[in-house]
C-alpha cells in the first residue's frame, strides 16, 4: 500500500466531509475515509495504477473566476456557491429546467416521482440564472445545457432555447431520452431554428435490452426516431450512455460503431460510468463501478484494437490551446478546460470513404504537439510584436515535427489546420477538423463512495440555481439537489402545479 494524496471525502451514508486518502495496492487506486458514526469505506477510485499515474502528466494549471464568494461557512464542499476555493472556470452552465420526467429510470440523478416535490423555475428565473452565469468574470460562460428531469416535457422549452441566445450563449444544449423529439418530427426543427447547437442524447446501448433494465421502458426504436427527426432538422447529436457494469458495458464498441454509421449527424459519444448516488450497499458500488480505465480498456478490446488505450488523453491536456490562444490575442477571451485530469479523457477519430478508422494519435504526436503550444506561451506572453512574430515563425516552422501527414485522413490538410491556431487565432479556423470526426470520450462523474475534494474544486460543468449559486456538478448532485428542489418546490396543490402536471399528461 502506498499513498498517493490526502483529501476529503464524503460518507456515503450521512454525506459528513471526511479526511481521506487516496492510495495504491495491487496495481489499483482505491480512495478510503472512516466516519465516526458508520465506519469505514475502502472503495474503488481507479483499477489501472498505470493508467491514473500517466493521467497525472496532463493535468492543467488552475484558471480561477475573479468575481467568487470570498466568504467560507465550512469545509469545500459544503460552502458551493462558486467560493474562493474552486480553481477553474464554468465551461457548460447546466440549469434543471424541470425535475419531470416522461420516464422512470432508476439510475436518475433527479426525478419528481422519486423526491415528492415539483421543480420547475419560471421563465424569469431561468433568464436571472442564465445571466448569472453570463456574469462570471473574467470570461462569461460560453456553453448552456438544459437538463432535468426531461426537458422536453416542459411546453416553452423552444422559447427557453431562444433566451439563451438572447443572454448571449454561444452554444446551447439540451439533455433528453427523445422520446419528444421521436413522437413530434417538428420539434427538432424548432429547437434548431431557435438556436439549439446539439441534442445531449441518452443512448444506453444498440438492442433493447439496456433499456429495459436501466430506464424501465424499451425506447430504442424512439431513440432511432429521434436521431431521424434530428438529422432532418440538421441538428447535431451527442450520444451519451450511461454505463453499468454487466448490463451494457460489452456494448461501447458497438455504440462507437453506430455513431460512425451515422457520423452525419452524431457528432460525439460522451460515455458516463454510472454514479451512485444515494443510498447503495457497498458491495454492489464495487460489483456494478467501471472507471476510466475500464472504459478504455473496453474499447479498445471492442473496436479490434482499432482505437487503443493510448487514443486517449485527459480532457485537460488541451487547455495550453486556450492559453495561446489568449494570449495572442491579449485577453482572456478562451474558457479553459483545466478540470482535474482524472474527471474525464477523450479522442478525436475520423472516418474515411471507405469505412476505415483513424484515431488522431495515429498522425499527431499529442504531446511534442502540446509541448510545441506550451513552450511558444511565455514568449508571445511577453506582448512584444516582435517576440510574438518570432515565437509564430518558429512554432510553424516546427509544426510539420508533430504530424505524421501520410497517416492523416485523406480529406485533411492537417498542417494547414493546425496552422491556423497560430495564424488566425481562434477555433473556429478549426472547423474543417470536425469534417467526418467523431469525439469519443468519457466523463466519470462522482458518488459519495468516490468524492474527492481535490477533483471537484477543478469542476467545469456547474449548475446555475434560483438562489443565485453556481454549484459544480458533482457536489450538486450529491450533496445540493434535495435542499434546492425542496426550497424551490412548486406545491402540489397550487394552480400553478396543477396547470403544469396537466400539461404532461396531455402530452
Amino acid at each position: 500500500m502506498s499513498i498517493i494524496s490526502k483529501t476529503k471525502s464524503l460518507c456515503p451514508e450521512c454525506l459528513k466531509i471526511l479526511d481521506a486518502e487516496v492510495y495504491t495496492k495491487d496495481n489499483a487506486v482505491y480512495i478510503t475515509k472512516t466516519c465516526p458514526e458508520h465506519g469505514k469505506f475502502d472503495n474503488t477510485y481507479w483499477h489501472d495504477e498505470e493508467a491514473y499515474k500517466k493521467a497525472l502528466k496532463y493535468g492543467a494549471e488552475p484558471h480561477k473566476l475573479n468575481n467568487l464568494n470570498e466568504e467560507l461557512n465550512g469545509e469545500c464542499p459544503s460552502n458551493c456557491g462558486l467560493c474562493k476555493e474552486h480553481e477553474s472556470q464554468t465551461i457548460l452552465g447546466l440549469i434543471d429546467v424541470t425535475n419531470r420526467c416522461n420516464l422512470s429510470c432508476p439510475i436518475c440523478f433527479a426525478n419528481a416521482a422519486k423526491s415528492g416535490t415539483l421543480y420547475e423555475p419560471s421563465q424569469d428565473e431561468i433568464r436571472q440564472m442564465l445571466k448569472n452565469l453570463r456574469r462570471n468574470q473574467p470570461v462569461a460562460t460560453p456553453a448552456i445545457q438544459y437538463s432535468g428531469g426531461e426537458p422536453t416535457v416542459r411546453k416553452d422549452i423552444v422559447e427557453l432555447i431562444k433566451i439563451a441566445k438572447e443572454e448571449g450563449f454561444t452554444h446551447t444544449q439540451i439533455a433528453t431520452n427523445g422520446i419528444a423529439l421521436a413522437n413530434d418530427e417538428n420539434l427538432a426543427k424548432e429547437l434548431k431554428q431557435a438556436g439549439l447547437n446539439t441534442v445531449y442524447l441518452q443512448f444506453d446501448g444498440v438492442t433493447e435490452e439496456p433499456y429495459i433494465k436501466t430506464r424501465n421502458a424499451n425506447i430504442l426504436s424512439k431513440k432511432i426516431e429521434a436521431i431521424e427527426n434530428c438529422r432532418k432538422a440538421r441538428l447535431g447529436i451527442v450520444l451519451v450512455p450511461t454505463l453499468v457494469e454487466g448490463i451494457n458495458n460489452d456494448q461501447v464498441g458497438d455504440i462507437i460503431k453506430f455513431a460512425l454509421d451515422n457520423i452525419d449527424v452524431i457528432r460525439g459519444v460522451n460515455f458516463q460510468p454510472v454514479s451512485f448516488a444515494g443510498r447503495t450497499p457497498s458491495d454492489q458500488v464495487e460489483e456494478q463501478r467501471i472507471t476510466i480505465d475500464d472504459f478504455m480498456k473496453n474499447v479498445e478490446k471492442q473496436t479490434d484494437f482499432n482505437i487503443t488505450e493510448d487514443a486517449f488523453y485527459s480532457a485537460s491536456t488541451v487547455a495550453p490551446i486556450s492559453d495561446l490562444i489568449s494570449a495572442m490575442s491579449g485577453t482572456e477571451a478562451e474558457v479553459a478546460l483545466t478540470c482535474h485530469e482524472h474527471c474525464g479523457i477523450g479522442t478525436y477519430v475520423f472516418k474515411e470513404e471507405d469505412g476505415s478508422v483513424i484515431p488522431i494519435t495515429d498522425f499527431i504526436d499529442v504531446d511534442k504537439f502540446m509541448n510545441l503550444i506550451e513552450k511558444s506561451i511565455p514568449d508571445i506572453q511577453k506582448n512584444s510584436k516582435i517576440s510574438k512574430t518570432k515565437t509564430i515563425a518558429r512554432a510553424l516552422k516546427e509544426l510539420p515535427k508533430t504530424v505524421d501527414t501520410k497517416k492523416s485522413p485523406s480529406y485533411i490538410d492537417i498542417i494547414e489546420l493546425l496552422k491556423n491556431i497560430f495564424i488566425k487565432k481562434d477555433y473556429d479556423a478549426l472547423g474543417d477538423f470536425h469534417v467526418n470526426a467523431l469525439l469519443i470520450s468519457c466523463m466519470h462523474f462522482m458518488d459519495p463512495f468516490n468524492f474527492d475534494q481535490d477533483r471537484v474544486r477543478r469542476c467545469v460543468i456547474h449548475y446555475a440555481t434560483p438562489d443565485g449559486r453556481i454549484i459544480p456538478f458533482c457536489s450538486m448532485n450529491n450533496i445540493y439537489r434535495p435542499n434546492i428542489e425542496e426550497k424551490f418546490n412548486i406545491p402540489l396543490n397550487s394552480d400553478r402545479a396543477r396547470e403544469i402536471l396537466a400539461n404532461l399528461n396531455k402530452q
